[in-house]
């Protein structure tokens, strides 16, 4: 049987593939250190569990709106309003089966064949993966470690052509953990207002920010820029809701309405019941966002000091999410190849920056316990320090 040839225009997911590599050798009985995976190890909150469970005894189990159960899409914009300063109404929101449908169901309603989208480097795995498959081009813009892993407004101005439509933008970062200033976003925004460029925000990971740092959402910026942004966020990050699969875009209404046509049928919609757990999680207490934070902000300190440590490596100290990028390049290995020996030889699973378009450097994920983190900062010191990379 063929395969249609969009098949044959995305690489699967590097991130998942390592993930499955590392639980298959711990199956076997072997020790592994998973840096690789992007989840939080925390349980949901109780009061969002307890939620979901009243909703199924209820038997909120039946067909919501395409677009979400609207209690749900009012305090989603409630919450952006509030937190955000961003003035969306109900209509303006969708529900979606994860924040990677929303950016889906988003930019399908966007791109065109031949259209392009301006993608920083580095990147989210999945941006250059839905892009292509909405039969657009994804368009890269190299940053460098001199700058934080930023890109600049003159590298986006001089990317854009008459075929730009948007461009995908993510703070804090992953793979990179790093938060752009309200300097750097207004400077952003001026350059996506003056060419008419819409913005897609990608703004998951808004909670987890440490050091002081602030979380702006670029669409809060003034009116022109406001109409010009579809603002992406979920569940699965700050509530530890990875498999509830919950995420929302918000934007302008005829975009959002397009997304909610369009994910009418794919998904129908989002799970019924484990929206009302995503109620409880705006209506109800905040504290146990905030302890994972603090937990979050502690393991990054270790393992960033315990990264920055070891001979060879060096790593942008990143103020949110719960990742670090260190570059390897003084080893002499691709990140390919640094993360499989380092996986076979010291049982440590790491994601390669070339996933991320960086081929200079690597991913470790913090959500995990700092035991696991101490053992795999020695494991890692061994393998770079004592030259077993090169055999």
């Amino acid at each position: 049987m063929q395969l249609a040839d969009r098949t044959t225009m995305i690489q699967p997911s590097m991130t998942l593939a390592i993930s499955s590599r590392a639980k298959a050798l711990a199956a076997t009985g072997v020790d592994v250190c998973n840096f690789g995976v992007g989840e939080p190890d925390f349980n949901t909150p109780e009061h969002i569990r307890e939620a979901a469970k009243a909703a199924l005894d209820a038997g909120k189990t039946k067909y919501a709106p395409a677009g979400g159960v609207p209690r749900l899409r009012a305090l989603i914009a409630e919450k952006l309003r509030r937190e955000n300063g961003l003035p969306y109404a109900p209509e303006q929101v969708i529900v979606s089966t994860g924040g990677k449908q929303a950016l889906f169901n988003v930019l399908l309603s966007l791109l065109s064949p031949g259209d392009e989208a301006l993608i920083p480097i580095p990147y989210w795995v999945s941006y250059p993966e839905i892009v292509k498959l909405c039969r657009a081009k994804p368009v890269f813009i190299p940053t460098t470690e001199e700058t934080g892993f930023k890109v600049t407004p003159e590298r986006v101005a001089a990317a854009i052509t008459p075929r730009t439509r948007v461009l995908i933008f993510n703070s804090p970062s992953n793979p990179t953990g790093v938060i752009y200033t309200p300097k750097e976003i207004t400077a952003l925004a001026e350059v996506l207002v003056a060419h008419s460029v819409a913005v897609l925000s990608d703004e998951i990971y808004e909670k987890l920010i440490y050091d002081g740092a602030r979380h702006l959402s670029i669409g809060s910026l003034g009116e022109e820029i406001f109409n010009l942004t579809i603002t992406c966020n979920g569940f699965s990050k700050a509530y530890a809701a990875t498999g509830w699969r919950l995420g929302y875009a918000a934007g302008p209404q005829h975009v959002i309405q397009a997304a909610i046509d369009i994910q009418s049928h794919s998904t129908s919609g989002a799970n019924t019941f484990a929206q009302y757990g995503a109620i409880a999680a705006l209506e109800g207490s905040q504290d146990e966002v905030e302890i994972m934070r603090q937990q979050f902000k502690r393991r990054r300190d270790l393992m960033f000091e315990g990264v920055r440590a070891i001979p060879g490596l060096t790593c942008t100290r990143p103020q949110g999410a719960f990742y670090v990028f260190p570059n390897i390049a003084a080893t002499g290995l691709d990140s390919l190849t640094f993360c499989a020996q380092l996986l076979e030889q010291e049982h440590v699973a790491i994601v390669p920056g070339i996933a991320f378009g960086a081929d200079t450097n690597v991913r470790l994920s913090y959500a995990t316990d700092m035991a696991t983190i101490e053992k795999g900062l020695a494991r890692l010191e061994r393998f770079v320090g004592n030259g077993r990379m090169c055999e």
